[in-house]
């Protein structure tokens, strides 16, 4: 035993650490020792590691060779435990803003957010008329209102788009659940609505859609399984599904994800590996992967996803879409399933920040007056206008972090710094940010521990048959967590927000790209069993889960392509609570990029001219 407590870093006082460019700290690449697996492997493996003893020392091998042992089961750390990544101060926004009170309607608050819009004389004709976008919320609001189009006509459209998208030739597996008796009835009330001149909110008759980890009528919460709608039924909308409908949103199912969440390519063994729009052959990420590529092939302008490990971020930046996580606890989690309680957090996907905006204003805010009042109480929306653009943007970058990525995106999101520069004057602060690959096991930890700890009423009743391959391997994983390790890691996010706050002194955003690699291909062996690949699902998840384990802002947003056409995102993580300059900083990026968009292989256009 001795032995292998030699095995455990001592970590250093968090106040003798130099964060700044000079710092000795040593910036480690994620070390993972795990070959890709898939098919006949990835059920062997399984096998394995559900042999009681067997798995137990393959287990014990696996977390010593990625090194858990060392940088989190052995470690020495004196900090004590941080277990939910609240933050209780507020900096002043950095932008004219519009605040939202507790008591406003959701309808109220989405006027607000429209009411911050930049007009159609701000934008440049050339971003109008001559290059590819979305069709935005307040396209088809304009439309319903002119009369070129109705709700109605809207979801026929959308309806006949899902079923060609589910052709052999295409099998994009956008949704799980999708019932087109309550698509049609939700339209014909919306449309009532317009020709009565009484539309809702902008939202009125706008199809978004809802991964299937979020309670949203008439339909079952799956998970991503084919089995826990059984031990927990959907009685009644969540509370951000509920604000949303309340607005006149046309909520159009329930998107595919990653069963339970527990993997970042997108794959789902039970209903289909959700297809890149960009290139049917590739991965969308996961797990929002279908609320990714909905948004991204045009069915939708929003989606909800949930952001545990990168699960909104990641398949918004191989999509090609905005990817938006609030500050931990600023959107009610009330009818989300309780797979991750401190990490994961619901988040946006959208084809423009514009869309975005608007989508966060109706679902941010307090469920309830008597909620925690770590949360404040106001949400703050910034106006999207050119003349508001700050040239005053002190952007924080970890050099060897930032380039740990492949050559592609290295050169694209230094590029886009580079005009951020140029263009607007905003700074690069050159800082350490120490321990990441620390951090990012002990959020693997965390996440994997939670996980178990919710299902384990119900994965003492179920038939490991019942799970997928890869997911069952997962839980193997995260079942082998002891509580020592639990609690160690909670030491870990008390070190880390220590040191993040101490970056956001001298800077309002840290930049990074969104993911290290871009869009891998579907191998068919994936297919049914799932897919294990650490070593590519380490660098998708390389700067993402800060968010995540902190509780922080951040926001994905496409720059560019890979030689092979594939998205590009870059990341803004933000001081808690900022999302407003957050948005304000996106529409600065958007503005730049907006007219080199590439429309994606796959696209519906449902606002189409006859």
């Amino acid at each position: 035993m001795g032995l292998l407590r030699s095995e455990g870093v001592l970590y250093k006082p968090v106040e003798e650490i130099d964060l700044g460019p000079n710092s000795d700290e040593l910036y480690i690449t994620p070390i993972v020792k795990a070959p890709r697996m898939a098919g006949f492997l990835v059920k062997l493996f399984a096998w394995i590691l559900e042999l009681r003893i067997i798995g137990m020392i393959v287990l014990y091998f696996l977390k010593k060779d990625n090194l858990v042992h060392k940088f989190v089961s052995l470690a020495e750390i004196e900090e004590s435990p941080v277990y939910v990544p609240l933050h209780t101060s507020k900096e002043p926004p950095k932008q004219e803003v519009i605040c939202i009170e507790s008591d406003q309607s959701p309808c109220e608050r989405v006027q607000k957010a429209v009411e911050c819009l930049p007009s159609i004389s701000d934008k440049s004709s050339i971003e109008i008329d001559h290059c590819f976008r979305h069709w935005t919320i307040t396209d088809y609001s304009k439309a319903y209102k002119s009369g070129a189009f109705t709700p109605t006509k809207v979801s026929e459209e959308l309806i006949r788009a899902v079923e060609r998208s589910s052709n052999p030739e295409c099998n994009m597996s956008f949704f799980i659940n999708f019932d087109v008796n309550d698509i049609r009835q939700q339209a014909v009330d919306s449309t009532l609505r317009y020709e009565k001149g009484e539309p809702l909110s902008v939202l009125d008759g706008v199809p978004i859609a809802i991964k299937d980890e979020i309670d949203c009528t008439p339909y079952p919460t799956t998970g991503g399984t084919k089995w826990l709608h059984r031990f927990r039924s959907c009685k009644r909308d969540a509370c951000c599904v509920d604000r949303l409908r309340s607005c006149g949103a046309l909520l159009v199912g329930k998107a595919n994800m990653q069963e339970l969440g527990a993997g970042v390519n997108g794959i789902n063994p039970h209903y289909g590996a959700t297809r890149n729009p960009y290139n049917i052959s590739r991965i969308t990420g996961g797990s929002s992967s279908g609320s990714a590529a909905l948004v991204s092939a045009g069915l939708c302008p929003v989606a909800l996803g949930v952001d545990g490990g990168g699960s909104v971020r990641i398949p918004a930046a191989l999509c090609g879409v905005v990817g938006f996580k609030p500050t931990f606890g600023r959107v009610p989690h009330d009818g989300v399933l309780p797979l991750n309680w401190t990490v994961g957090m619901v988040g946006i996907l959208a084809g423009t920040v514009e869309d975005a905006l608007i989508t966060y204003a109706a679902i941010s805010g307090e469920s309830s007056p008597d909620q925690s009042t770590i949360v404040p109480h106001k949400v703050e929306l910034p106006f999207l206008k050119p003349m508001t653009f700050s040239g005053d943007i002190k952007m924080a970058k970890y050099g060897k972090w930032f380039n740990d990525c492949h050559s592609d995106i290295k050169v694209c999101c230094s590029t886009a710094i580079d005009k951020l520069q140029k263009c607007y004057g905003w700074q690069t602060v050159e800082v350490t940010i120490p321990e990441i690959e620390t951090m990012r096991l002990a959020h693997y930890l965390t996440i994997g521990s939670e996980c178990v700890a919710s299902l384990d009423h119900i994965l003492q009743k179920l038939d490991n048959s019942e799970v997928g391959w890869d997911s069952r391997i997962a839980l193997s994983i995260y079942g082998s967590f002891s509580s020592v390790e639990y609690i160690k890691a909670q030491k870990i996010r008390n070190r880390q927000m220590q040191f993040f706050n101490k970056i956001f002194s001298k800077a309002d955003v840290i930049v990074t790209p969104t993911i290290g690699v871009t869009a891998t291909r579907i191998q068919d062996n994936a297919l049914e069993t799932g897919e294990l690949d650490y070593i590519n699902g380490a660098a998708l998840v390389r700067y993402i889960v800060a968010g995540n384990f902190l509780g922080l802002p951040a926001v994905t947003l496409p720059i560019g392509y890979d030689k092979d056409g594939l998205p590009i995102g870059l990341q803004f993580i933000g001081r808690p609570w900022s999302e407003a300059t957050l948005l304000h900083i996106s529409s600065v990026v958007q503005a730049l990029y907006i007219s080199d968009y590439k429309k994606p292989d796959v696209y519906y256009d449902l606002l189409h001219t006859p």
